[in-house]
């Protein structure tokens, strides 16, 4: 009986790795195919990828003739931000992780097995800047008016929204900084839907360089080099 099981173990073991090590071979293979090589950008509105090395965020501006984001992301629901903030980050991803995981020092197993399983809800990571700095972390794109617009169709669609079409703010006294915010989202975290597959979705909404798949902000910024 010990053999038996033994074994079953060892096999089961060995098709875990297997599929594990396609998972990814298939996620490197598919970030490095690039959709919309090369897109026709009229230079009138000028957004921005921002990555902390984990997690790409979508920026763009708090206030624009397109839109005018603090009318639903309102800067009370921060801690000190106000009009002189100029910029809007954005980020989608797995609302418990977000919650209780403001640094990667505070990871548990728990979280991070439960934000991967696909079955727990999701929120919005909103973060106004009062100035956006240009480096390695943080590229801006020149997009079309047209463009804009498409990209914050895909933006808004992630919102939950109440029964009057307001944004909802999450029940959390949780902060990251004085210019941030927590709304609620649609859709689950998972192993096939991440926090840069959002962000890379959003680049393919409005007709960016952006990866065929990928889960990881490397592909994403490897478009923009």
């Amino acid at each position: 009986m010990n053999k038996r099981i033994l074994k079953y173990t060892g096999r089961f073991l060995i098709v875990l790795m297997v599929w594990i090590g396609i998972y990814f071979l298939t996620a490197f293979c598919c970030s490095r195919i690039t959709i919309n090589a090369n897109p026709t950008n009229a230079k009138e509105v000028a957004i921005y990828i921002m990555t902390n090395g984990v997690h790409t965020d979508i920026v763009v501006p708090a206030v624009s003739a397109e839109l005018n984001w603090t009318k639903e992301i309102r800067y009370q629901n921060t801690l000190a931000a106000d009009s002189s903030y100029q910029y809007l980050a954005m980020g989608w991803g797995d609302k418990k992780f977000y919650l209780e995981t403001p640094e990667f020092s505070d990871l548990k197993l728990s979280n991070g097995l439960r934000a991967i399983s696909g079955l727990s809800t999701s929120a919005m990571h909103t973060t106004y800047y009062k100035n956006i700095s240009e480096d390695a972390n943080c590229i801006k794109i020149m997009i079309s008016k047209t463009q804009y617009r498409q990209l914050i169709r895909y933006i808004l669609n992630s919102f939950k929204k109440d029964d009057t079409g307001h944004l909802i703010p999450v029940k959390s006294n949780i902060h990251y900084d004085i210019g941030d915010a927590f709304y609620e989202a649609k859709g689950s975290y998972s192993i096939f839907k991440t926090c840069n597959t959002w962000a890379n979705a959003a680049l393919k909404s409005c007709g960016q360089r952006s990866c065929l798949w990928t889960i990881f902000d490397t592909g994403i910024f490897l478009k923009y080099e």
